[in-house]
């Protein structure tokens, strides 16, 4: 029997919203694979909460930091409390590695893990870096970003275009299964409505008041509209109801694979993370971003698809019923349009951007991958692989 190596030790600060947590997440399963010791820093926020839940054989901490924003104070008390954490939670247990996925949860564990002497690694994940990344990238050993355009305008002599780390699980499923998991019909057409992790009122509302005309202009189609925990997925669900509509209709699904898998056609804000999941599950799109987004960066990251054919986009102002009945009625109508913007989608697929992040943070570590018969003797107590 080999000795038991030393376990590497990774945090991942990945809070806040579904476009940093999910990545992190992402990468934390490959991590943990390779026989790490992992810690997720998060936010309290409920998205964080429900999400990590999923999160095996990881440990979880909450940072109490909160998003830099008109109120300095609070912003300033937060930081200096999740790095007073942070530091303490380093102390006990020193990580080899801080890597951080943008957004306010970022800072505090940076800071505290270049205290501790720890190697630091940032993914920026939007077409526009976000300020955590601009400030804390001369800090960094190594920058990743999904969009290539982002490199300009990070200041870092080590930056690599990886795309962004998904779910293992988001690969292209059958239709007919996925749908059925969520007890629709297998054999009609499917329509994701969502508006990231926190939601949209803005798409609630047009759709719902859409539907209508819809049910008359596309018959027997079904949804999944996820409406965010902002409450309001009760009139949401009436909508559905009083026209017998076949709906899910929850503010949030852990499992998206069911829900992307299932989808024709996805109407839906144009977040990071996001995107990335529409192309790793081939699913075609209508955009329409979030219009108060920082720098704007959310119409920059839908340009990037409807480049490509992958996605139509509109402005949130241009979002009408009468033009999402419209949209709605000549895609579904004519499938072979569906189908070549699904198509499109594979060219941004980043099938491999998991693993290029991990592989990238081993070899500057100068890490050797842990062989699979090794894990054999390196997994927790009571996880070895049967001889």
């Amino acid at each position: 029997m080999s000795t038991k190596p030393l376990a590497k030790r990774i945090a991942i600060a990945c809070g806040g919203t579904g476009g940093h947590l999910f990545p992190g997440l992402a990468v934390g399963d490959a991590l943990v694979a390779r026989g790490c010791e992992v810690t997720l820093l998060v936010s309290p926020k409920e998205v964080d909460q429900t999400a990590v839940r999923s999160a095996y054989g990881m440990q979880v901490e909450s940072l109490p930091v909160v998003a830099l924003s008109g109120n300095l104070p609070r912003f300033a008390a937060g930081f200096w409390s999740s790095l007073g954490q942070c530091r303490r939670l380093f102390r006990e247990h020193r990580p080899d590695v801080v890597l951080a996925m943008g957004g306010f949860t970022s800072a505090p564990p940076v800071v505290a893990g270049k205290l501790a002497g720890a190697r630091i690694f940032l993914h920026e994940a939007n077409a526009v870096p976000g300020r955590a990344v601009k400030l804390l990238a001369p800090l960094a050993d190594e920058v990743f970003v999904q969009f290539p355009t982002a490199m300009p305008r990070v200041l870092s002599t080590d930056i690599h275009a990886t795309g962004l780390p998904v779910r293992s699980a988001m690969e292209p499923l059958a239709k007919a299964d996925a749908r059925v998991a969520l007890g629709l019909a297998d054999d009609q057409p499917v329509l994701l409505v969502m508006g990231g992790s926190q939601g949209a009122e803005s798409i609630n509302q047009t759709v719902t008041a859409a539907l209508p005309r819809l049910a008359k202009a596309v018959p027997g189609l079904q949804f999944i509209h996820l409406t965010g925990s902002g409450g309001g997925i009760e009139p949401v669900r009436r909508a559905y109801d009083a026209l017998g509509l076949q709906a899910v209709v929850r503010p949030f699904l852990t499992e998206m694979e069911y829900a992307l898998g299932a989808a024709d056609l996805a109407v839906s804000r144009s977040g990071a993370s996001s995107l990335a999941e529409f192309s790793a599950m081939e699913l075609p799109a209508i955009l329409i971003p979030y219009p108060t987004a920082v720098d704007d960066h959310q119409r920059l990251n839908a340009q990037s698809f409807v480049d490509i054919g992958a996605a139509r986009c509109f402005h949130q102002k241009q979002l009408t019923p009468s033009l999402l009945v419209s949209q709605l009625s000549e895609l579904f109508g004519t499938p072979a349009k569906l189908e070549s913007m699904a198509g499109a989608m594979k060219q941004w697929k980043a099938a491999q951007a998991t693993e290029e992040v991990v592989q990238r943070m081993f070899d500057v570590c100068g890490w050797e991958d842990v062989a699979a018969d090794e894990l054999l003797f390196t997994l927790p107590s009571g996880k070895e692989a049967a001889a």
